[in-house]
């Protein structure tokens, strides 16, 4: 394992946790209310009084995108790279539990709180999440793409991840491209290579799971590219919003992020920051588009004051993680 693959694999787990406080103050707010309170969002700022999901929550807090994720490298490792249902639904259960201790009102999304809820009343833990379609599995799938190298072993790493709570083409396709584009950026791709690795691997997505109804996630991607790309800044965030969808479904927020990565392939931080202003599932997107950029750019993507406080704040330790997940890679 080369440094600069150490780099980037602590990049996109960087990327993730600092696009997750960025957007953690505007999260699940519409845009008009965004820009009233904090007009551009330009640096981490802290949760208002009558934040939605983090009210008071301190500048630089991360949120479940970071925090499962890590419970997700965790369950790796301690698995050898292997992910046991049953282990990761009590994690995912465990986890809440501890949010609503601390007061939290950030707590499971709804494919996963219905998945667990299946399970608890008997469902086996393929059928629990069929009906799986959001975004959780994707935001949290990250360290599956550092753990493994592009190939079968990463597929069945990210359908381990998955199953459980997102056991569809949607909610599995969403976890291959973010996993996939992760996996070729540790490996050196630049952001194109890992955007076109995204995609493929999306499409493969969508043939596993259970079948719903639902637009394709890499599809969606490929037509709205060429007119992400000419549009101006404002235009450009009004086709996140309006047309593609800011929303935990991931046929919005997923191609909301592989978009703003495609953009803003050259200002990761900027990335972020717009991600934060878009209004929506805002945490989400911006952790998605960080853990892309990251292991596309490494840790040098970020300004440096911003890391400090992201990790100072929670307690984090990425480059440690980010080395032991690259050692099950080797």
């Amino acid at each position: 394992m080369t440094a600069a693959q150490l780099d980037r694999a602590h990049g996109a787990l960087l990327g993730l946790a600092i696009g997750d406080a960025l957007g953690m103050p505007t999260q699940s707010m519409r845009r008009e209310a965004v820009r009233e309170r904090y007009g551009r969002v330009t640096g981490l700022l802290a949760g208002a009084p009558d934040q939605p999901i983090a009210p008071g929550m301190a500048a630089g807090s991360v949120t479940d995108d970071t925090e499962q994720a890590v419970l997700v490298a965790e369950l790796l490792l301690a698995g050898d790279g292997h992910i046991d249902p049953g282990a990761f639904a009590d994690a995912l259960l465990a986890w809440e539990r501890s949010m609503v201790e601390r007061g939290s009102r950030d707590l499971l999304g709804p494919s996963t709180k219905a998945a667990l809820t299946a399970l608890q009343a008997g469902a086996s833990a393929a059928d629990a999440g069929r009906t799986g379609t959001t975004n959780g599995a994707a935001m949290r799938v990250g360290p599956v793409g550092i753990a493994f190298a592009h190939g079968e072993r990463l597929m069945a790493g990210v359908v381990e991840a998955s199953s459980v709570t997102h056991n569809t083409g949607l909610g599995i396709s969403a976890a291959a491209a973010v996993a996939f584009g992760v996996s070729a950026g540790v490996d050196g791709a630049g952001v194109p290579e890992a955007l076109d690795a995204a995609v493929d691997a999306a499409r493969a997505g969508e043939r596993l799971g259970h079948w719903v109804a639902g637009a394709s996630i890499p599809q969606r991607f490929t037509e709205l590219r060429p007119r992400a790309r000419v549009l101006p800044a404002a235009g450009f965030e009004d086709l996140l919003y309006e047309v593609v969808g800011t929303s935990v479904q991931s046929q919005e927020s997923v191609v909301s992020a592989l978009l703003l990565v495609d953009r803003y392939r050259d200002e990761p931080f900027e990335a972020l920051c717009v991600a934060a202003s878009l209004g929506g599932d805002t945490d989400t997107v911006a952790a998605i588009a960080g853990v892309l950029l990251g292991a596309c750019t490494g840790t040098a993507a970020f300004p440096a004051d911003v890391h400090e406080q992201v990790v100072a704040r929670n307690g984090l330790d990425l480059a440690g993680l980010a080395g032991r997940l690259t050692a099950l890679r080797r």
